[in-house]
Parts: structure tokens; sequence; C-alpha cells
């Protein structure tokens, strides 16, 4: 009996067989889902997917103009632009739908999870790759913006409203504008299902450095205060007024007067 292969689990499908893997790939991404049915006749997300599938396949047969138009009809029904020569792998999942902007040339791999007011945008007008790729397994959090053709590597996340225009190593974590590493997790992955849905617990470089500099704010503070409380002391033994109470205590005149 032949074994199946990693290249044999990520050989292209028919359009059945996507559609197939779009839809149950919801239950291991959103606990929200309950069943096929619901999913099939709710979820934006899916739909645009499933359109995209079909409007790909009429691109790359070069009916580009009805292609377009059942892009539009998708992007007017779901609130997704994808655009119909984007390259996108298996098992893509998009939560919420809302906002969520796919360019031209941008490539996706398997198991990604986008959501929602996510672009993948360019940075270039030139008829050329100008769109990110993305490889397998990578999360991108609410709000991020993956500009520029530059690539992420698998197992990638980035935090939600971040701007990321440089390439990603695997297994990174990236927040921020412009977006930054911040943590390398190493080649493990932390779900068994090799899908990693804990974008938010992630570091907060920025909280960290406030509370940094309100530490060392308290530190100045405190030695700020010692050091003054020294001053004072200092000042008060060698104060002019009572040396001048010391001289007038020793004068003449009050040592005739009786004082």
């Amino acid at each position: 009996m032949v074994m199946p292969t990693q290249a044999m689990a990520d050989a292209p499908l028919g359009l059945l067989a996507q559609c197939y893997e779009d839809v149950h790939c919801v239950f291991g991404r959103d606990p929200a889902a309950h069943s096929v049915l619901e999913i099939v006749l709710t979820y934006s997300g899916v739909h645009a997917v499933l359109m995209h599938r079909i409007s790909h396949r009429l691109w790359k047969a070069d009916w580009k103009l009805l292609a377009r138009v059942l892009s539009a009809f998708s992007k007017w029904m779901t609130s997704v632009d994808i655009h119909p020569g984007a390259t996108i792998g298996r098992r893509l999942f998009i939560d919420h739908a809302l906002g969520v902007v796919i360019g031209e040339t941008a490539e996706i791999g398997n198991d990604v999870t986008l959501y929602h007011g996510v672009t993948l945008g360019g940075t270039t007008w030139n008829k050329e790759k100008r769109h990110p790729t993305l490889g397998n397994n990578v999360l991108v959090g609410s709000g991020a913006k993956i500009l520029g053709p530059i690539t992420l590597g698998n197992n990638v996340r980035v935090g939600a409203n971040s701007v990321v225009v440089k390439d990603v190593p695997h297994c990174c974590t990236v927040v921020g504008i412009p977006g930054r590493i911040i943590q390398s997790k190493g080649t493990k992955i932390q779900s068994k299902h090799g899908i990693d849905l804990d974008h938010h617990l992630i570091p907060d470089p920025v909280g960290k450095a406030i509370s940094c500099l309100l530490e060392r704010i308290d530190e100045l503070e405190a030695k700020q205060a010692q050091f003054q409380k020294a001053i004072t002391v200092e000042e008060c033994q060698t104060c002019e007024a009572e040396s001048i109470c010391t001289s007038q205590k020793d004068s003449p005149v009050k040592m005739a007067a009786g004082l």
C-alpha cells in the first residue's frame, strides 16, 4: 500500500474538492460554527473564497472580463475584494470578512486565516509582481496591512493593525507600524492541527517600553527627593540666620543688657 506523502496532500484539487475543504476548515478555526448548512448560508468569507475559486479559473482560461464581473459581484455581496488573478491555496478562511482586499499578484499558501480589514496590497503601478506572498499556516490579525512584493514565511502571525513592508522569516510574530519582529517561535507549531489561533498572546513592546519608562521615572524621582532632602539638611546646618542669631547672642550689647 502506498502511503500518502506531503506532495500528494498538497496536489491540486478539483473545484468541488476545494470547495469542500473551504467549508469544512471553518470548524477548526471558528467555534461559532455549528453546521455545514450554517456555514454555507451565512459565512460571507466562505462565499468570497468559493466565488474566487470560480473567477480564478475563468481568469486562467483567459475569460478575464467574465472573471472580473464575477469578482465585482462577489465584492458587492460579501464586502471582500479578491482579484481573480490572485493565487490562493487550500483551506483559506476569512473570518468576519469585512473590508478584506487581496491584490492581483498576491499568493496565499495553505491553511491561511485572515481577519476583517486585512489588505494584501501593492506599492507600485507597474505590471509586475507587486503584492505579497504568504506561506502556509499564516494568521493575519484584523486591520493589518501587508504591502509590496514581500514574503511571509510559514507559521507567521501578524498582529492586528500592523503594517508589514519587509520579509518575515518562518515562525515569527510581527506587530507595529512599520511591522517589527518581536517573537520567534522556532519550528514547533503550537496546535496539533498546525494552525495557531492564539494571535492575542503576543508581546506588547509599546506597553513594555512605557512600563520601563514609568519605573525609571519613579526611580529618578525617589533619588531626586533624597538628594533634595540632603541639600536641605546641609543648608540648615550652615544657615545664615542661625549664624546671625549666634552672633547676636554673643554680642557685647546683649551681654551689657544682661541678655
